[in-house]
């Protein structure tokens, strides 16, 4: 019982300042969401030395774009299907699984790997050989709990299940990408100059 009020206080400057500053306690939930999915995802591996530089390049872009980019599509989103229309909340999720989610995806693999210090040539062909891979897991996988999100969840705890399922899914990602990296690394190495 002693826990609750503290975590009820903690609940409520959270979502006040979701509603009075959504781009700002968006980017910075996201960004340590994202620094913490990298860091939880290389304890899993169990690296013994953690990789600084990708827990900052997740941190710079959950900041940079993990707030800021969903926020403005589903404001779109939310403009562009008055309430009253019949399929809106359908709309909204084939919107978020066929639109938003191959692009944002795009965006995020080719942008984590540019703030990894990769080059302009790595970080395009790190995306293209992770993309589709990762676009299909995040369908067959993620679908569900988009489906929850839009049609059970209650449009003020939206933002917070989602950055629970964010969590899982940036986890995913990062052990992904640091694996085809490490096999990156070998091929090279066995390959003859």
């Amino acid at each position: 019982m002693s826990l609750s009020k503290p975590l009820y206080s903690l609940f409520g400057v959270y979502f006040e300042q979701l509603f009075s500053h959504p781009i700002r306690t968006k980017s910075i939930t996201n960004s340590v969401l994202a620094a913490s999915a990298n860091y939880a995802s290389q304890r899993l591996d169990g690296q013994k030395v953690v990789n600084q530089q990708s827990v900052v390049a997740y941190a710079l872009f959950g900041l940079l774009f993990g707030g800021s980019v969903p926020h403005y599509f589903y404001q779109a989103i939310e403009r562009l299907f008055r309430h009253d229309f019949k399929y809106r909340k359908f709309v909204q999720f084939i919107s978020e699984r066929l639109v938003y989610t191959p692009i944002y995806q795009a965006l995020s693999l080719y942008i984590l790997s540019l703030f990894e210090s990769n080059s302009h040539d790595i970080a395009l062909k790190s995306a293209e050989k992770l993309y589709w891979p990762l676009l299909k897991a995040n369908w067959q996988y993620f679908t569900f709990f988009v489906w929850l999100n839009v049609y059970r969840v209650p449009p003020m705890l939206r933002e917070f299940f989602t950055t629970i399922v964010a969590f899982i899914w940036m986890t995913y990602i990062a052990r992904k990408r640091r694996r085809f990296q490490e096999s990156q690394a070998v091929n090279s190495k066995s390959k003859p100059n």
